[in-house]
């Protein structure tokens, strides 16, 4: 349980996943310097994000590059700090933007939330034609830690003996469920994908994969 909770537990400075978030950012620190040596700016679409993650970024380095930081979610939210603008809009069809309408599309760990196979390839044509260079990250389905649910094999269950068991008991960010309804929405709420899958949804990107005691924990696709 403490492997799990060193895992999951972005909160904490020190913890396994701050450490991993951080060297993911160095791959994003790169793409964004490049811009920005091209261009003078570099305009983000970040899809599912939220402020708070960019605090992994060096602010002086944000602020040189002339980043500006634009957050796509279902629902939206005030946010006061300049560099970045919230908008509502679903990640799967944003046809408001034109082709290569950012320096960069950026998205960590939410492909696997937009539903099913079909939105899925929708997102990933989004995040393909909205800027020539994208990263996107998503956590890798073999991995036996199911990351939402902070429970090892839990994912690879079938759905209805994971809908059970979160009747009986919270497991990781999902509360207990109050019935079979809430649990199936919370156990489809997270479609983990695996190599082939990934690679087919992002074919013309370089493909990392993220360790962690010698298993791939997440996946990586970088267009640069």
């Amino acid at each position: 349980m403490k492997l799990i909770y060193a895992l999951q537990d972005p909160d904490n400075p020190n913890s396994l996943a701050m450490k991993m978030r951080r060297a993911r950012a160095r791959h994003v620190t790169g793409l964004i310097e490049q811009i920005a040596a091209e261009t003078g700016r570099c305009r983000i679409l970040d899809l599912g994000g939220e402020p708070d993650y960019w605090r992994l970024f060096d602010r002086a380095l944000l602020e040189r590059c002339g980043v500006h930081i634009t957050l796509v979610n279902p629902q939206a939210f005030e946010v006061a700090d300049p560099m970045f603008e919230a908008v509502e809009g679903d990640a799967c069809a944003l046809e408001a933007y034109r082709d290569n309408a950012f320096d960069l599309v950026h998205s960590n760990s939410v492909v696997e939330h937009v539903g099913d196979w079909p939105r899925m390839e929708a997102f990933a044509r989004e995040a393909r034609r909205l800027a020539p260079r994208y990263y996107v990250q998503t956590p890798y389905f073999w991995f036996p830690i199911e990351p939402h649910f902070s429970a090892p094999f839990f994912h690879w269950r079938s759905e209805q003996s994971r809908a059970r068991a979160l009747m009986k008991k919270r497991h990781g960010f999902a509360e207990r469920a109050r019935d079979v309804g809430a649990a199936m929405r919370d156990v489809q709420h997270a479609r983990l994908l695996d190599k082939t899958q990934f690679r087919f949804l992002f074919p013309d990107a370089r493909h990392l994969d993220e360790k962690f005691a010698g298993l791939t924990k997440s996946l990586i696709a970088i267009r640069a």
